[in-house]
């Protein structure tokens, strides 16, 4: 059994940022490690549909909580790469990094969103230009935050003596890369990534993280190199929705321990827990103590 499994917590962007911090500023004064926001503008809705609930930027937010929150981990859940250009994102990481005291965690990934990408007309490109897209986005971010200066001279990026200035406080500031599909987008974490993120039950990452470690051979990385996160809805007490798109899991505090040893004993790195099923006000603040409780007793 891994001892040491990290435990996050994931607010939703599309609450009043005072619950926002209320939560970050709980997790961090309780013993959790880690504070993680997602990259969305808008609910996952049809074009037509107003958004059910508003949705605060992620830019802004881990900004936000990296100067109010102490000791925890800051990290994106991940930036949407068609949303800005990766010279910016490497910008706004080393600020964020610099503003957390070398917290901040870099997750970044593909981009999908339909309906984003349609209001504010961005381009969702077909997924292959969308993934090289991607990889050149990878390269460039790599290079800025790493290298005194980047010269790159892609398809989608073209970089003339680029600098990025100051440097992360860490060195390297960690990227993490969300993904899930096995062909081609675990590859890319083979070759990229210093972490790893996917939805899913202790099953379904067991598998994806067999996967990865098949890409690090392809590649000649060690897959301890790579670090290993996941994310599963929670209910602490009462009954499990079964029309959910996402995993879910738990009911009671045995079968939140039950799932909560699936992971450890795959190895995972890092458990994350959104907060969609833990109610609000101080019932999210006693699930929070719960789950805290249960994942380091």
């Amino acid at each position: 059994m891994v001892a040491g499994m990290r435990l996050s917590i994931w607010p939703s962007a599309a609450q009043p940022y005072s619950e926002i911090l209320d939560v970050a500023a709980h997790a961090a004064a309780t013993g959790w490690d880690g504070v993680w926001i997602a990259d969305h503008f808008m609910a996952n809705e049809p074009v037509q549909q107003r958004p059910q609930l508003p949705v605060l930027e992620a830019g802004s937010l881990v900004a936000a909580l990296g100067a109010a929150v102490p000791r925890v981990r800051i990290g994106t859940l991940v930036y949407g790469n068609t949303y800005r250009h990766p010279a910016v994102v490497a910008n706004m990481a080393a600020t964020v990094d610099h503003i957390t005291g070398g917290r901040f965690v870099l997750g970044v990934g593909a981009g999908w969103q339909v309906n984003e990408h349609v209001q504010y007309g961005i381009e969702l490109p077909p997924v292959k230009r969308l993934l090289d897209r991607f990889v050149e986005a990878l390269q460039v971010m790599r290079g800025l935050l790493r290298t005194p200066v980047t010269d790159f001279q892609g398809e989608h990026y073209q970089l003339t003596g680029a600098t990025c200035d100051p440097k992360p406080v860490q060195d390297p500031l960690p990227i993490l890369i969300g993904a899930k599909g096995e062909k081609r987008m675990l590859k890319v974490v083979a070759e990229y990534a210093d972490e790893w993120n996917a939805w899913g039950l202790p099953e379904v990452i067991a598998h994806k993280s067999a996967v990865l470690d098949g890409h690090c051979a392809t590649v000649g990385r060690d897959p301890k190199a790579v670090k290993r996160t996941a994310q599963a809805l929670v209910v602490v007490d009462g009954p499990v929705p079964t029309d959910l798109s996402a995993p879910v899991f738990g009911g009671s505090v045995a079968a939140i321990a039950a799932t909560v040893e699936g992971y450890r004993e795959l190895g995972l790195d890092e458990l994350i827990i959104p907060d969609g099923l833990l109610g609000t006000g101080a019932d999210k603040l006693k699930a929070l103590d719960t789950i805290l409780s249960i994942v380091k007793p």
